[in-house]
């Protein structure tokens, strides 16, 4: 069985993995380094949802790189333009050929005794027809001597569909946004969207412009904000600026922005909720139930804020080729959903927008001199390794900011400690516990699809630098700046030095 060695191995080739390779070309450019990609495209998140409107719903000056700028005019891109934006990154900075396609990372077993990571990879592009029938011929082995996951958090081959009563008796089309359909076509159709969520809010106003008529079937409301499609402090900077030059102002006024609205909503959630409020209000038709269906029950960011480009959801309702709905299922009929009110929802189409499954580190399973790596009972250290793993680092980003704010800082982060294990002739960075028993989940949001899959997460410390601030300026000083060297991690060489190298790709 082949097996190759780079310096560095990342899991993933999306938003996080191909930043994390640029990074690498950048600033460790001695490193040799591979990309295993369990699917067949670069582009991970964006590759995969082909849903109706996919976008960010984050600006794109901050959900870009640090080091590329975004140079088009819309700030709130969608799925297409995104996807383009990392592929032509990965070109531009000569990814493309490190990357191994159709490689789904299995297991990887740490060697303290050769300071060296195995890495077990089932190929998904062979079959055992053109293999002799053998199925050991499907899993390729590699070793590295740094392993960094940026699988994200969310699992791909499946999204979260509940429980739906009477289902079994409708007639009409049922999908998840997931895994869309490229021969569904909702032109003229009446289509029911079930949940409440950013991937809702999203599908709404876009099949809006086609559909008969789109309802949103939402249990309970979330809180929905309008934020223009385009940024004008970038356009006014563009036209003095060098891209490069305007390119950080409009990032860090984006930071800043975003960052005193979740201070002020932990600070002052009454304030932020009637602010909400009368945004929303202002959009809707007048004497619309703003507080029935744009009023959750929970304070501002206890979940992610569902942001909407120019307010293209209120629009479609106000113009009446939308409708939401807050009620219950009570069951499915051949032609809709009855609800628990007694009225039916008549659909050609029911779209299940009810959320995705977590998935820590992609189904990857972790070993460490022969022992399985627990991930609940890890503890992570400043968000992005893992107590008594070592060399390893994994991507998550801001739950209440642009995910690639984390993901830079990480990347680069990881770079740093590679120059200082070469810089002082040391193998190996093992993160330690801290030393009170504390903890805390990783991820502080309230959304179903936390709750639902948080306990399989590692947790957080209560205090630096195991505690995630989601904080993007604080963590700018404590990645870019701070000390490598603290109490919670440990520099140390191989305990027997390797005999001979494996062949380098």
């Amino acid at each position: 069985m082949p097996s190759d060695h780079v310096d560095v191995l990342i899991i993933g080739a999306g938003l996080s993995g191909i930043g994390a390779a640029c990074h690498l070309r950048r600033d460790c450019p001695d490193k040799t380094y591979a990309v295993l990609e369990a699917r067949d495209a670069v582009g991970g998140t964006w590759d995969l949802f082909r849903y109706p409107g996919v976008r960010s719903d984050s600006d794109m000056f901050t959900l870009g790189y640090s080091f590329r700028p975004w140079t088009d005019a819309t700030a709130i891109a969608d799925g297409a333009a995104i996807r383009a934006y990392v592929r032509e990154t990965a070109r531009e900075y000569d990814v493309q050929r490190h990357i191994r396609f159709s490689h789904r990372v299995t297991r990887a077993e740490w060697d303290s005794d050769t300071a060296r990571w195995t890495v077990h990879a089932r190929r998904t592009d062979t079959s055992a027809s053109d293999t002799a029938g053998s199925d050991t011929a499907q899993t390729v082995v590699l070793t590295c001597s740094f392993l960094f996951a940026c699988t994200g958090y969310y699992r791909y081959d499946e999204g979260y569909t509940p429980t739906l009563p009477g289902v079994g008796a409708y007639a009409g089309r049922l999908v998840h946004p997931q895994h869309w359909p490229d021969d569904l076509d909702h032109t003229g159709r009446r289509v029911v969207v079930i949940g409440s969520g950013a991937t809702a809010v999203t599908l709404v106003p876009a099949m809006a412009r086609r559909a008969a008529h789109v309802t949103m079937l939402q249990r309970s409301p979330t809180y929905v904000i309008a934020l223009p499609s385009r940024d004008r402090l970038a356009g006014a900077l563009r036209r003095w600026l060098p891209a490069n030059a305007a390119y950080p102002v409009v990032r860090w006024k984006n930071v800043l922005l975003s960052t005193v609205t979740f201070q002020l909503s932990r600070r002052a959630p009454g304030l932020v909720r009637r602010l909400l409020r009368r945004g929303a209000k202002r959009r809707l038709p007048v004497g619309y139930d703003v507080d029935r269906h744009f009023s959750p029950r929970y304070d501002p960011w206890d979940q992610r804020l569902c942001v909407v480009p120019d307010g293209d959801l209120f629009t479609a309702v106000r113009e009446g080729r939308a409708s939401v709905v807050t009620d219950t299922i009570d069951t499915f009929t051949t032609h809709g959903v009855r609800l628990a009110s007694g009225d039916e929802l008549r659909a050609d189409i029911v779209v299940t927008a009810t959320g995705l499954n977590l998935l820590a580190l992609g189904g990857l399973t972790l070993r460490v001199d022969g022992v399985d790596v627990d991930l609940p009972g890890t503890v992570a250290y400043k968000g992005m390794m893992l107590s008594g793993v070592p060399n390893f680092a994994l991507t998550i980003g801001y739950t209440n900011a642009s995910w690639t704010l984390k993901a830079d800082l990480v990347a680069d982060y990881v770079c740093r400690l590679l120059r200082h294990l070469d810089r002082t002739g040391q193998q190996v960075v093992t993160p330690l516990p801290p030393p009170d028993a504390r903890r805390v989940p990783l991820i502080d949001l309230r959304s179903g699809y936390v709750l639902r899959g948080v306990d399989a997460l590692p947790r957080q410390g209560a205090r630096a630098p195991w505690r995630l601030h989601q904080n993007y300026a604080r963590d700018v000083l404590l990645m870019r700046h701070g000390r490598l060297t603290d109490e919670g991690v440990r520099f140390s060489h191989a305990t027997r030095e390797r005999s001979t190298d494996h062949a380098q790709v």
